[in-house]
């Protein structure tokens, strides 16, 4: 028999005082339970019972199994440990409703002579109402889970055996504090209201988080006591701290964001079986809406335009003159180091501004502010320019208007500048770029309504996609004023401003998709009448409307799969940057017999979108079938759910192009060096250096942003389904397969973000 799976099997620790202890709560727990099921059997169910004792069973089998013995040679075994003790074990008591049960199984003679006083004391009342509050309760589980992890308590733990059996009643006593609140266990009142126990599991994440990047991330041994201990597996010391961290930031983070997931739905569920909708209905007057302008129907939000300067600033033509010709000026320095520069990227501007510095702030600036590249676009400059000689006056051919021609072009580019590599080739960037101005030129030259724009521009489909979470939107402040209005300038334009060319007219508009944030509307709008007003993000992808030039989004496939496409780029265009994806790739080419590696990354790319789109398809399918009366069409079902991914997908890429970005930083330094030495004016310039504090907290950062994005996707699938179905358990089954894949997607891009980046093409010190 295998050396390891005897000692394993020789680990177990039957002390008896642990033991006794188990039974013994097991015994009494058990006893009251019997007396209140008689009673209170819709209270004290067998579910209660069950939850109780399995905790008590998870405590046994931490302390007692061989976990407890391998903890002093594995860290990630004492991890797993730790885990049972603070993320299992208490949640699963406390669903038990302990208190009373407890209460009665001791002997009378015990509750009313011994207990009794106490219990009734109010100072001990006024005592548990603070030890239970969430601020107290929150900050002790956090504190004791820092405190125990530093080196020195660590070490006096793993070198004491009574040290060792303090540090686990502190997890075990901490977490049941924590998770008080949280459980809420039955006869005990809440303290502060249900949904703000959503930030208090956020904050907690936060430090499981960060403490689980450390480990996973620091290249030294923690402890000394697993850098001595033999080794086991052939793991090496640092291994498993790397081993240990991972544990701890996933399975931990998953136990803190589940319950954050229910609580959502609860929050947002209201009364069994009754609608949120319903229910503030009932609870308060509505005012009268006007149908034909959906997109004023809310509450009056801020106006960005309304801040003094600013607002102003951001109006004017001329700001966006300046502002396009900034971005047309390094347009052209890519251009002109792309062709005539070094032919290496990491010292090339054409290698650095667009595919490491552009699309990071690219997609900062969808999360915080909306389409603020279009804004910019100094495409659109050059096209005004050539229109005095290409007017524009064709009609876009009606079969191709749709999105599936940018949803070809923009798979395209996703995969081609894998495939071929063009982040390494100045030469071919700067060839792109061109192309690109002139396709700009040439198609809204012969045709009329910002055609390259609404139907083409592969960068202008991404931004549209992803703006479906930008917390601004440009649209109308006040329904009355546009009710009364006759002229419709900020669609047909007046004769000192255009109006919108993409057609989208402002009371009927609703979101952000096709809006390039041109503010021509704002200009042309002689009542002053629209703002970009902030919204809370992705909400109007989960309403039921018909808007204006794009309809109802369950009518509009084509939309759905664009977003889809755009979410599974996020995944496979991370993904390909892994070490682990880097040498898969690579043996594939080497089997192969292949010069290049453009094969083995377009057969990458086709089985993630595959089961992408597969997984969404599938997803639609499932959930369709939990519908009830009237049946759906799969065409029109799915759609409207596949816009949920847009969060998460939005999420990877910032997190992915955030990398990129804090990559490129440290090479302008060494590119305007050489770009000035070429010129003959040699500055000297060197590398930038980023703060390690900045390079190390990263990975946590990113984690954030996913975690974020993948609530945020939970939240309007089951926004969706609320809308699907009146009943709860219903719409519980609706919006269950498209839960499940909101979590295989964050689990992959968990795992993406954990392994490490492969610096390719670029100098290793830049990070």
């Amino acid at each position: 028999m295998n050396s390891v799976f005897e000692a394993v099997l020789g680990s177990w620790n039957f002390a008896p005082l642990p033991l006794l202890s188990l039974f013994l709560g097991a015994a009494v727990y058990l006893r009251g339970w019997s007396r209140l099921h008689r009673q209170l059997p819709e209270r004290f169910t067998s579910a209660r019972c069950v939850s109780f004792l399995s905790g008590l069973t998870v405590v046994g089998f931490a302390v007692v199994s061989p976990l407890d013995a391998f903890a002093n040679l594995l860290l990630q075994v004492h991890m797993v440990q730790h885990l049972l003790l603070t993320m299992v074990a208490p949640p699963l008591l406390l669903l038990g409703s302990p208190y009373l049960p407890i209460l009665c199984g001791l002997p009378r003679v015990v509750t009313r002579d011994v207990l009794g006083p106490f219990l009734a004391a109010p100072e001990l009342r006024r005592w548990g109402h603070r030890l239970t509050h969430p601020l107290f309760t929150g900050a002790v589980f956090v504190l004791s889970n820092l405190a125990w992890h530093h080196p020195v308590l660590y070490e006096l733990a793993l070198r004491s055996r009574g040290w060792h059996e303090l540090e686990h009643l502190f997890f075990l006593g901490t977490a049941l504090l924590f998770w008080f609140p949280v459980i809420q266990p039955w006869p005990s009142r809440p303290i502060w209201p249900r949904w703000a126990m959503i930030p208090y599991l956020l904050v907690a994440d936060l430090q499981n988080t960060a403490l689980g990047g450390f480990f996973s991330f620091y290249d030294h041994v923690l402890y000394p006591t697993y850098a001595a201990a033999p080794r086991v597996w052939s793991l090496t010391p640092l291994a498993d701290q790397q081993a240990a961290g991972a544990i701890m930031w996933v399975p931990g983070s998953m136990a803190f964001l589940l319950p954050v997931v229910l609580i959502v739905v609860e929050v947002l569920s209201g009364p069994r079986g009754v609608r949120p909708s319903e229910v503030a209905r009932r609870t308060r007057p509505r005012p009268q809406r006007i149908r034909a302008l959906p997109s004023s129907d809310r509450a009056e939000a801020w106006d960005l335009l309304s801040v003094p300067r600013l607002g102003a600033v951001l109006r004017s033509a001329f700001t966006r003159r300046v502002v396009q010709t900034g971005l047309l000026l390094l347009a052209a320095l890519v251009v002109w180091d792309g062709w005539w520069g070094t032919p290496i990227s990491s010292l090339n501007f054409a290698g650095i501004l667009p595919w490491m510095g552009w699309r990071g702030l690219l997609v900062i600036g969808l999360l915080v502010a909306g389409n603020v590249f279009c804004y910019s676009c100094p495409m659109m400059w050059v096209r005004d320019w050539g229109r005095r000689i290409l007017p524009g006056r064709l009609t876009w051919p009606r079969a191709l208007r749709s999105k599936w021609l940018a949803v070809v072009l923009l798979a395209l580019f996703f995969w081609a500048s894998e495939a071929f590599q063009w982040w390494d080739r100045p030469a071919a960037t700067a060839s792109l770029v061109v192309a690109y101005f002139v396709a700009a030129v040439l198609i809204d030259g012969l045709f009329k309504g910002a055609s390259f724009c609404k139907y083409v521009c592969p960068i202008g489909q991404f931004n549209f996609a992803q703006s479906l979470v930008s917390p601004l939107e440009v649209k109308v402040k006040d329904a009355e004023t546009c009710r009364s209005c006759t002229t419709h300038d900020c669609l047909k334009g007046n004769a000192t401003q255009r109006g919108c060319e993409l057609e989208l007219f402002l009371p009927r508009k609703a979101g952000n998709l096709e809006c390039t944030f041109c503010l021509d509307c704002v200009r042309a709008c002689p009542q002053g009448n629209v703002g970009v007003l902030t919204v809370f993000p992705a909400r109007d992808a989960t309403e039921d409307r018909n808007r204006s030039s794009i309809g109802r989004y369950k009518r509009r496939p084509d939309w759905a799969v664009l977003v889809a496409v755009v979410a599974a780029a996020a995944w496979a265009g991370s993904a390909v940057m892994v070490a682990p994806v880097v040498q898969w790739l690579a043996a594939l080419q080497g089997s192969w017999g292949l010069s290049d590696s453009w094969l083995p990354i377009t057969l990458f790319y086709l089985v993630v979108g595959g089961v992408v789109l597969g997984g969404l398809a599938l997803g639609g399918e499932l959930s369709r079938r939990m519908q009830s009366g009237q049946r759906t069409s799969w065409r029109e079902w799915t759609p409207e759910f596949v816009y949920a991914i847009a969060p998460i997908g939005l999420a990877v890429w910032v997190a992915h192009y955030g990398f990129h970005l804090l990559v490129g930083v440290p090479l302008i330094g060494p590119a305007l060096g050489r770009l000035a030495w070429d010129t003959g004016v040699p500055l000297g310039t060197g590398l930038i250096t980023l703060p390690l504090a900045w390079r190390e907290g990263f990975p946590t950062v990113q984690l954030l942003i996913l975690d974020a994005g993948y609530l945020l996707s939970l939240w309007m699938s089951w926004r969706i389904a609320q809308r699907k179905a009146t009943e709860r358990t219903r719409r519980l089954g609706i919006w269950a397969p498209w839960a499940g894949l909101w979590t295989l997607g964050y689990g992959a891009a968990f795992w993406i973000f954990l392994q490490p980046m492969q610096m390719r093409g670029l100098p290793g010190q830049a990070w």
